[in-house]
């Protein structure tokens, strides 16, 4: 086993002396001299290895890490959180009746019943993305169980598209359902390759890179799509459109798994705003939810 080395400072020994096969306590050769010890990685012969060094002064100034903080921006935090809070109490007095009011519908959407399942996780997917779906957290996993209940197999459907079946095991995953990832095994080929045909469907392709993203260990199909997708993203965002272009880039950048719910919000609503099939009731009360969180109370048009 080494035995622990020692460094001599203030010595008058000469920079980078090493004194190897060291067999007396450094105090009894050089006393006066104050000893630090370190563990000594270096063995020669079976024996401890000694170094000594110095540590003149103008070293350590030159050494020295210097602290150049900038200027305190927090001059007076109680009366930013102060005048924070009167603005969000406006806001809350002024808007509070109407967003009460689309929340109420909106929940009455949500439980509503429905002939089409797929179009009810749809609404559900909104809700997450839109930053809302903590107001609805008993009414989604009600509907969730309801439609998992009537339709164990929802997603083994032969006629649901990459984009239904990707969104499907993204939404119930996202919710703590067990869905097997072998949903995916009828958009492969015989040879066990993803069929070339959805290369060309820019919403199935990126509704599968968001669904990759929910993998278990273990999970090959799954490692499969995420190259397979992530392989075609970046030409699919040169041929879409801009609405679609931008979604693709802003999730190659960061993904919906990965990023934080309420940037992922105050993105949603612009995207969300642009689709043909969006819900203005929906719409309008995340506009309702975000303005209040921000503290920006500026006028939101009914």
């Amino acid at each position: 086993m080494a035995q622990q080395g020692f460094v001599i400072a203030n010595s008058s020994l000469p920079p980078r002396l090493s004194l190897s096969r060291a067999k007396f306590p450094p105090k009894l050769l050089w006393p006066g001299n104050r000893i630090h010890c370190f563990p000594n990685k270096t063995v020669v012969g079976g024996q401890g290895h000694f170094r000594a060094c110095l540590g003149t002064k103008s070293n350590q100034e030159t050494l020295r890490p210097l602290a150049d903080f900038p200027s305190n921006i927090w001059k007076d935090t109680e009366a930013f959180f102060a005048s924070a809070a009167s603005r969000i109490s406006e806001y809350d007095r002024t808007y509070g009746s109407q967003r009460e009011d689309l929340k109420n519908k909106v929940k009455e959407m949500l439980i509503a019943p429905t002939d089409d399942p797929v179009v009810k996780v749809i609404f559900i997917n909104s809700l997450c993305r839109l930053g809302v779906s903590y107001h609805f957290e008993d009414e989604i996993d009600h509907q969730l169980n309801y439609i998992l209940a009537a339709e164990p197999n929802i997603t083994n459907q032969m006629d649901y598209d990459l984009y239904t079946v990707s969104l499907l095991f993204r939404v119930f995953r996202q919710h703590g359902y067990k869905i097997s990832c072998g949903v995916f095994n009828g958009f492969k080929k015989d040879d066990g390759k993803f069929k070339e045909t959805l290369t060309s469907d820019a919403k199935g392709i990126l509704s599968l890179y968001e669904a990759t993203h929910l993998r278990l260990h273990g999970e090959d199909i799954l490692q499969e799509a995420l190259a397979f997708s992530k392989a075609h993203l970046k030409s699919l965002a040169g041929k879409s459109s801009p609405h679609m272009a931008r979604q693709i880039l802003k999730s190659i950048q960061q993904p919906l798994h990965k990023d934080i719910p309420r940037l992922e919000a105050i993105h949603y609503i612009s995207i969300y705003e642009e689709d043909e099939s969006r819900n203005e009731s929906l719409l309008l009360f995340a506009k309702f939810m975000v303005s209040s969180i921000l503290g920006i109370w500026e006028p939101v048009p009914i």
